[in-house]
């Protein structure tokens, strides 16, 4: 497949880069800088440039089979990047023709806010990114693209372990986890498959 992938140069972004590559995808990614991706393959294609540059977004998602968002807010960056992420890439979507997104938002957002008390202080710490993430999902929801939402728990660096289940109505606990490796292979074989359309999918270390 050809995927256009945001967010590469993340923790989550890297794993799915080369996962997709090793695959035997091609991968064209939006970079801020050369250097901010150190990836060496013939399948992937780095297109230096911004998000708010609609033109530039176009150029990623020209000719893809899928797109992938694994956008996140990084320390003393600003909180809103996925929100104003996707209101570029569903345009650019629609202005060239492509349907397939996936977009990587976190449990606890939107009817999830409430799930547990867990959630709730989690939400009240970072509340910005969560409020992020809600706005991100109403702006896909509301989309006329063939979308799926991944929502994990907590993040770690751990291995991939291939070890994991997925579900819409699955509920974390305070120990749930899993590692972006792990992450990241969910998000490429919900590509692949194309499972999950229209639905936002929870994924959870076992």
């Amino acid at each position: 497949m050809k995927l256009a992938i945001f967010g590469a140069s993340g923790a989550t972004g890297r794993h799915l880069v080369n996962q997709a590559l090793s695959s035997g995808h091609s991968v064209t990614a939006l970079v801020r800088t050369p250097d901010s991706l150190q990836v060496n393959h013939v399948g992937l294609k780095l297109i230096v440039g911004e998000l708010y540059n609609s033109v530039t977004v176009e150029s990623v998602i020209r000719d893809a089979d899928a797109v992938i968002s694994v956008l996140g807010a990084r320390k003393g960056k600003a909180q809103n990047i996925c929100t104003d992420g996707l209101s570029k890439i569903i345009p650019a979507m629609q202005n060239v023709g492509v349907k397939r997104l996936i977009a990587l938002s976190a449990y606890g957002a939107s009817e999830t806010h409430n799930a547990s008390l867990f959630i709730r202080f989690v939400r009240s710490i970072i509340s910005e990114k969560m409020r992020d993430k809600d706005d991100m999902e109403d702006l896909v929801r509301a989309s006329h693209t063939d979308w799926t939402l991944i929502r994990p728990p907590m993040l770690t660096n751990g291995d991939a372990s291939k070890n994991y289940r997925s579900g819409i109505d699955l509920r974390p606990g305070i120990t749930g986890r899993i590692s972006r490796a792990d992450l990241a292979s969910f998000i490429l074989q919900t590509v692949v498959s194309g499972s999950y359309i229209h639905e936002a999918a929870i994924v959870l270390q076992e």
